[in-house]
């Protein structure tokens, strides 16, 4: 047999092949790449240009021209947007400061915080947070306090971006007598993000506010991401 047989039986395979895929997805090259093979059910690796061919039905003329290509690049999972969430009980060390509602920034809203809601000082006080960090409605304990709660239900745009959560005090001198403290302190109730965002929807005009609603849904997608137990294959 000639080269020129050999060339033509090989071609012929090929044809067959392509001919008998509904579709399918391979590494960006090509049919006639080296080790291209239909990866039907296998997992897709992300960053990998895949080429996803259409082929006619067995039986129609070959026609390269009427072959459809499509492109695609599976993304790799984001990482964590921060190591503070998980479960109830997390403990962890956080810079804290202290403010009150006469002061300069905050006279405009008065003693009400970003739910419209009187700022409590009892058994259960309100903190300022960002909320990407710390969604609306997380509940934390002081270690040297334990007979208080805190609840995330306010947020400045000053604490944007960082760790620091901002006590609510009812008086300047309390406030001043607090300070900066760094302290350890244990999550009690992890807030929700989906609250945290329906509130703020309406406040977009902020800079501050439109960081905040960047960083939420940017944890919003890696919960779900996470909570998918199905892997992406090339079953196409």
């Amino acid at each position: 047999m000639n080269a020129n047989c050999h060339f033509s039986t090989g071609l012929l395979g090929a044809i067959a092949l392509t001919l008998g895929l509904s579709s399918c997805a391979l590494p960006s090259g090509g049919l006639f790449s080296q080790g291209a093979a239909k990866t039907s059910g296998v997992p897709l690796k992300p960053g990998v240009r895949y080429e996803v061919r259409k082929a006619l039905s067995a039986g129609v003329p070959f026609r390269p021209s009427e072959v459809k290509r499509y492109y695609f690049v599976l993304e790799s999972p984001r990482p964590p947007l921060i190591a503070a969430t998980g479960a109830a009980g997390r403990k962890m060390t956080v810079r804290t400061t202290a403010y009150c509602h006469d002061e300069a920034d905050h006279l405009v809203y008065g003693a009400r915080n970003a739910l419209g809601t009187p700022l409590r000082f009892g058994q259960v006080r309100s903190a300022a947070a960002d909320w990407s960090r710390y969604p609306v409605g997380t509940r934390f304990r002081i270690t040297d306090q334990p007979h208080i709660i805190y609840e995330v239900d306010d947020y400045g745009s000053a604490l944007v971006g960082t760790g620091t959560i901002d006590i609510y005090k009812p008086t300047r001198s309390l406030m001043n007598a607090w300070g900066v403290r760094h302290v350890d302190i244990e999550v009690l109730q992890w807030g929700s993000w989906e609250r945290s965002a329906d509130i703020m929807r309406d406040r977009m005009k902020w800079p501050h506010v439109r960081q905040m609603m960047r960083g939420i849904q940017e944890r919003m997608y890696q919960v779900r991401a996470g909570n998918s137990r199905t892997p992406v294959t090339a079953a196409l």
